[in-house]
């Protein structure tokens, strides 16, 4: 049961949040870097920014295993108007499966939409 006081948020839908995530991994994975930088309005990040910090890495990102999603992290950003949650979820390359590449990003409540900023994508 999650309790609601004057201190804490209900989050949102775990699944909306899922979807939003497993749509930039989707596109990380298919080196869609202009269409992750459209996603994100290109808050932080740019393609370019995008593509160096995978390319650096030295990996082929792949797709991570079905049980994976449930490493997602969400936090809730205290205090924030309108409601924000960081996200750092792994990601997973052919190499090595889980790898030590991280995507970052905050999810913002718009209404009854989810806008995402790209925050990092960098190793833990």
């Amino acid at each position: 049961t999650f309790n609601t006081n004057e201190n804490t948020r209900k989050p949102p839908m775990t699944k909306q949040i899922k979807e939003v995530v497993k749509k930039i991994v989707a596109m990380l994975v298919a080196h869609q870097y202009s269409d992750v930088e459209s996603f994100t309005e290109g808050v932080r990040l740019s393609a370019e920014e995008i593509q160096a910090a995978i390319s650096d890495y030295g990996r082929t990102l792949v797709g991570p295993p079905p049980d994976a999603w449930d490493l997602l992290d969400c936090i809730d950003i205290r205090n924030s108007t309108p409601p924000k949650w960081s996200i750092v979820m792994p990601l997973w390359t052919e190499e090595e499966g889980r790898s030590d590449l991280s995507l970052e990003c905050t999810v913002i409540e718009a209404g009854t939409e989810l806008k995402v900023e790209l925050d990092d994508i960098h190793v833990l």
